[in-house]
């Protein structure tokens, strides 16, 4: 293996410790306290297998009372050990989501530009929200299970060979299966299915996102209920994938009741061989402890899908903060050559890299070469202040009449018109006081008063009804029509019209 290679298969490892910044010695603590809890019970288990084995041949009651006294004494430290393992364990995941938390914003408002404003708000909460969650999770649900179990396991198998090497031999085998092979064929099971889920779970988040922030908009163009519909189409996308892994992970899930079995048949064989030279009360040991020696290993096909669950969030979280982690699987994205007057349309559909390309034209990215035109966002910000204010960000020289002129040309010349104080109406709230479509031609007029010799516009007509959309990316792509034919303007956009007759940069993946 090369040592790229292994970098990247050590890479989800690394940046998960170093989003979690897990404190072991609380890590410690926790698998301390769960190891005593489970001790509890596997001690329970022995003491209480003599207790009923003695108190058949009827001893004086004497003999059993410190019996009794450790039964309840180990009976009630269970529960006090258990709830303090969950106290350290909690604590310990939860402080480290809190780090991850901040570790991820600060990488994401200090590392390359790209990284956000190419990506939608829907695929943002997909992959902060959740994939954080399931990066914290390993800490209760992994790691501390798996300390835990390497601990019991050993005690159980020590305490097993001490009456009987072949029947030790037999639940470490035994638990060998429960505790490694079925974790994982479940963590195979997990994989498949998270593969596929993390991608419908995106463009669903993706477009329910879309119909709450603009079912206004959506409902008028009358596509609210065709995204409502993809974002069900996605969940149920999702269900049928987790039915596909949902046979393997089944088998996973019987085989640590079919290692007991096997482990309590060893017990018995070997009881019966030692019949005549051990004791009643060491037989009924070697019978009940191989059954709570296995409550230690039930946790550990859960434990080893945590494991892969996290993994691939730390995946996700990595190609999030390191936007050449999917360079791979996304199209190049060079810096557009653009020549003057030229009228070019780069088409994809989201993800496919139509942002990155215009802002890397712009010179915006590092490495990027000289900026080649001037870039306006998708998202770029709305003030809370007038009107007046909000285009002059644009050309601050701009008189009041070429400020009416792109409101009219972008569409809003009856919606200014409207408006009692004209163009010293102040946007309260900024982006909240208009529609979703207000904005985007908003945004259209401060493309069209620059005076820049190429502007680089990304999805002006987002949000718009269909029939205006495909007007102003007509007008937008045809020389003089909105701008002169001196100029360049670079359209990014989902979809393209017939009617459009321009250069096209085709970015959809190919199949």
């Amino acid at each position: 293996m090369s040592h790229t290679e292994a970098l990247r298969l050590t890479s989800p490892v690394r940046l998960t410790l170093s989003l979690l910044r897990p404190r072991l010695p609380r890590v410690a603590m926790a698998i301390a306290f769960g190891a005593l809890s489970l001790g509890s019970a596997l001690a329970l288990a022995a003491v209480s297998a003599w207790l009923i084995t003695r108190a058949w041949q009827m001893p004086p009651v004497l003999q059993l009372t410190v019996a009794v006294v450790a039964v309840r004494a180990l009976g009630i430290s269970r529960g006090v050990l258990g709830y303090c393992e969950r106290l350290a364990s909690h604590d310990t995941a939860l402080r480290a989501a809190g780090n991850a938390r901040e570790q991820l914003y600060t990488r994401l408002a200090t590392g390359p530009i790209d990284a956000v404003m190419r990506r939608h708000s829907g695929d943002l909460v997909a992959r902060i929200g959740a994939s954080v969650d399931e990066l914290s999770d390993v800490v209760v649900r992994a790691v501390v299970p798996i300390g835990v179990a390497a601990v019991l396991s050993s005690a159980a198998v020590m305490l097993i060979a001490l009456i009987s090497v072949p029947a030790a031999a037999v639940l470490a085998a035994s638990m060998l299966v429960a505790g490694v092979i079925a974790p994982a064929l479940s963590a195979r099971a997990a994989w498949a299915a998270e593969q596929v889920a993390v991608e419908h779970h995106t463009q669903r988040d993706t477009a329910a996102m879309l119909a709450l922030e603009h079912a206004a908009e959506l409902r008028v163009s009358g596509r609210l209920d065709e995204v409502i519909s993809a974002a069900g189409h996605e969940q149920r996308r999702w269900g049928r994938a987790v039915d596909h892994a949902a046979a393997p992970a089944a088998v996973a899930a019987a085989m640590p009741t079919a290692a007991i079995g096997v482990s309590v048949l060893g017990a018995v064989l070997a009881g019966v061989a030692l019949s005549d030279v051990v004791a009643p009360t060491t037989l009924a040991i070697l019978m009940l402890v191989p059954l709570s020696a296995f409550e230690a290993t039930a946790a550990l096909p859960g434990a080893a899908v945590a494991l892969m669950r996290a993994r691939i969030a730390a995946l996700r979280l990595g190609a999030l903060t390191d936007p050449d982690a999917e360079d791979e699987r996304r199209p190049a994205s060079a810096a557009l050559d653009l020549s003057p007057g030229a009228r070019v349309a780069v088409v994809g559909p989201s993800g496919s890299g139509k942002t990155t390309l215009l802002m890397r034209t712009a010179g915006l990215l590092p490495g990027s070469g000289p900026a080649q035109g001037v870039f306006f966002a998708e998202d770029a910000h709305l003030f809370a202040t007038t009107i007046r204010d909000n285009l002059l960000v644009a050309r601050g020289d701009a008189t009041d009449t070429e400020l009416r002129d792109a409101l009219v040309r972008s569409g809003l010349g009856p919606w200014l018109d409207g408006l009692p104080d004209g163009l010293d109406t102040v946007l309260v709230g900024g982006a909240s006081a208009v529609s979703a479509g207000q904005r985007r031609r908003l945004l259209l007029a401060r493309a069209l008063i620059t005076t820049a010799p190429a502007v680089l516009l990304d999805e002006p007509t987002e949000h718009l009804d269909s029939s205006d959309a495909e007007q102003i990316l007509v007008d937008l792509l045809t020389p003089g029509a909105l701008f002169g034919p001196d100029r360049t303007v670079v359209v990014a956009t989902h979809h393209l019209g017939k009617d459009v007759g321009c250069q096209t940069v085709d970015l959809a993946p190919e199949r």
